[in-house]
């Protein structure tokens, strides 16, 4: 099967569902070790249950590479237990992202970024669905400056730039924006308390970042 001139030689058709969405590997980069989330109040832990609600959704709905130390990879593996696992080179966020791409299949790869508590599948599948008709694709954040999700219907396409204003960086790099409504936990990054207590509030969070602060998950 092609989409835009691309055929995909039938890599990634494992577990194929609504849309066919599983030919699309997703690459999540992890930072480990006390460095992670900082702006959260420096909890490593707190971090971490963000990452694998993010992971365990995607999980659902495509192939995925993850991007993290050896510790943190197999908290990893416990929710999504077909993930490849590649070892952060320790360079920075383009770095790993770099090394999750090069890991992952020649064609339909995106970049999610891994603090995400509130994604449902179902919204992570249908901005896949959306990238399909876009060599490459972006998805901002809640606030309109970063970006949380990057696609490539070939993977050596991508020019990741990630980091505060990478809305602008990649729409300039010619990532077409998609239209996700600014309410999906696609969007709903979290990088500072405010932000974590408000997903907490509407009981959106995912059941590991919940059980961490203590609440319910939905």
């Amino acid at each position: 099967m092609s989409v835009g001139g691309v055929s995909d030689g039938g890599v990634g058709d494992r577990g194929v569902g609504d849309g066919g969405v599983r030919r699309w590997t997703v690459v999540i980069p992890i930072k480990g070790g006390s460095g992670a989330k900082s702006r959260l109040g420096g909890s490593p832990a707190l971090a971490l249950a963000i990452a694998l609600d993010t992971v365990a959704a995607a999980a659902q709905v495509a192939e995925l590479v993850v991007v993290t130390t050896p510790e943190v990879g197999e908290r990893a593996r416990g929710v999504a237990p077909a993930a490849r696992l590649v070892t952060d080179p320790g360079a920075g966020l383009t770095a790993a992202i770099a090394a999750g791409i090069a890991a992952a299949p020649a064609l339909r790869v995106a970049v999610l970024l891994g603090d995400l508590p509130a994604l449902q599948p179902d919204e992570l599948r249908a901005a896949l669905d959306f990238a399909e008709r876009h060599p490459r694709a972006l998805v901002a954040d809640a606030d309109g400056d970063g970006s949380v999700l990057i696609t490539a219907l070939v993977s050596a396409d991508h020019a990741p730039a990630f980091g505060d204003g990478s809305r602008g960086r990649h729409r300039a790099a010619g990532y077409a924006e998609l239209p996700i409504d600014a309410g999906s936990g696609l969007r709903r990054d979290v990088d500072t308390p405010g932000q974590l207590a408000a997903l907490a509030a509407a009981g959106r969070l995912g059941a590991r970042t919940a059980a961490e602060l203590g609440g319910s998950g939905r």
